[in-house]
């Protein structure tokens, strides 16, 4: 399930992190609060609201809660197209998806993983494509952390971004 709400600044967010960690939530990868919302977001990228996710976790998931990461495995398990549950921080899971025989590429596809290791102070983020344009060549996509932990929300990215990441496909037969 996911519950809406709507962030304007940073001191909402803040708080909303605050209220999340507060109870005990596990959160191992989280530096700071500038840190975690960066997420390499350039001019050329637009997003919208975000909305806290509140729905099942599969058994098998064993990214910490409510990062992007996390939010991968979720959204790849549900297009029958599940990953590893092994491939640690966002940073690695480029190198960890190509020693597994996944193709690694610079081109977006839907369903493929969008990654970068230059984000949240150095642990990396991915995020899932979920519309390719084939006029525009932009592309968007569903993540989770980027506005806050355990924040779902969407971008989508021109063509000129391309560079920046490398995309996760399914593995080469």
């Amino acid at each position: 399930k996911l519950v809406s709400f709507r962030a304007e600044t940073g001191v909402i967010l803040g708080t909303i992190i605050v209220l999340l960690i507060l109870p005990g939530a596990a959160v191992a990868s989280i530096t700071n609060l500038s840190d975690m919302l960066k997420n390499d977001v350039s001019p050329s990228e637009s997003g919208g609201n975000g909305t806290f996710y509140t729905g099942n976790s599969p058994t098998d998931n064993t990214y910490t809660w409510g990062n992007c990461t996390y939010w991968v495995f979720i959204k790849r398990k549900e297009a029958g197209k599940p990953i590893p549950n092994t491939w640690g921080n966002a940073a690695d899971w480029e190198l960890n998806a190509r020693l597994q025989g996944y193709k690694v590429d610079q081109i977006p596809t839907v369903g493929s993983i969008m990654q970068t290791p230059n984000s949240a102070g150095g642990l990396g983020h991915v995020a899932y494509v979920t519309k390719v344009d084939s006029i525009t060549g932009s592309w968007t996509i569903s993540e989770m952390n980027a506005k806050g932990l355990n924040v779902v929300s969407e971008r989508i990215l021109t063509v000129l971004d391309t560079n920046k990441y490398s995309f996760i496909h399914d593995k080469e037969q």
